[in-house]
């Protein structure tokens, strides 16, 4: 499972503990590890953080340390040991880590390994979330499942699934390019609704056109495509919908 925290709260020791197994400019080892209960004051659910040589590198997972100390009491014995692997990668002139966490009992099947390293930092993130997705489509449009292959071909626009548009939504985003990053979200919406199947369009690309019309100050654009949204949407699925409600605000 992979931890939280190796990122921000625990970046720090995560460093430290790279440099302790000798590899300060990043690269993956495997080490026991021991989970420690963190006590209940000021907490409603339990937290249990991961150690390693002394070092907290990290937490499991809310539901997670809810399966593994639901009375969030000590852990001892058995119930406490477990195995981390670890990746770390330069950036700038830090390492960012990242990191899995499993019991100790019995071999472990890790996600990663030499010939499949792990995504570190965030632009490999982003690479192999996008992969990810292209793979799924590209996928369903080859299976043997004639019905999910048409439902996948209706979200096609261009030759492109909208689900693929995501991480390129995001990027011209983040590089100002607005009017382009515009136009593809309405092609995305378009593929949302022709892929909705009676249920509602996926909504984060209508919301992120919304957004932006918000930025270039279009209000009229921007209760449009919300409105556009809410028409293909079931009755029933509008109110209390994040677009409803942004719509609401607009309109009140």
């Amino acid at each position: 499972m992979k931890m939280a925290g190796t990122t921000t709260s625990t970046a720090d020791e995560c460093r430290h503990l790279f440099r302790f197994f000798g590899l300060p400019e990043g690269g993956h080892f495997e080490a026991p590890a021991t989970l420690v209960a963190m006590g209940t004051e000021g907490r409603e659910q339990p937290v249990v953080a991961v150690h390693v040589e002394g070092a907290r590198v990290g937490f499991l997972p809310g539901y997670l340390a809810a399966q593994v100390n639901p009375e969030n009491r000590p852990l001892l014995g058995l119930a406490a040991e477990a195995r981390v692997q670890m990746w770390g990668a330069g950036v700038g002139d830090g390492l960012r880590v990242i990191g899995w966490v499993a019991p100790s009992q019995g071999p472990v099947a890790w996600p990663h390994d030499d010939n499949n390293p792990a995504a570190v930092t965030v632009e490999d993130q982003r690479a192999e979330a996008h992969a990810s997705r292209t793979g799924m489509v590209r996928e369903a449009l080859e299976g043997d499942d004639p019905r999910r292959a048409e439902q996948f071909e209706r979200g096609l626009v261009g030759g492109v699934h909208y689900l693929e548009t995501i991480e390129p939504i995001k990027q011209l985003k983040r590089d100002g390019k607005l009017e382009e990053a515009l136009e593809l979200c309405y092609a995305a919406v378009e593929g949302a609704e022709s892929a909705r199947d009676g249920r509602e369009p996926a909504p984060w690309y209508t919301e992120q056109a919304a957004i932006i019309h918000r930025k270039r100050g279009e209000r009229a654009e921007e209760v449009a495509v919300l409105r556009r949204w809410l028409k293909a949407c079931p009755p029933e699925r509008r109110a209390g919908s994040k677009l409803q409600g942004r719509l609401d605000k607009l309109e009140g």
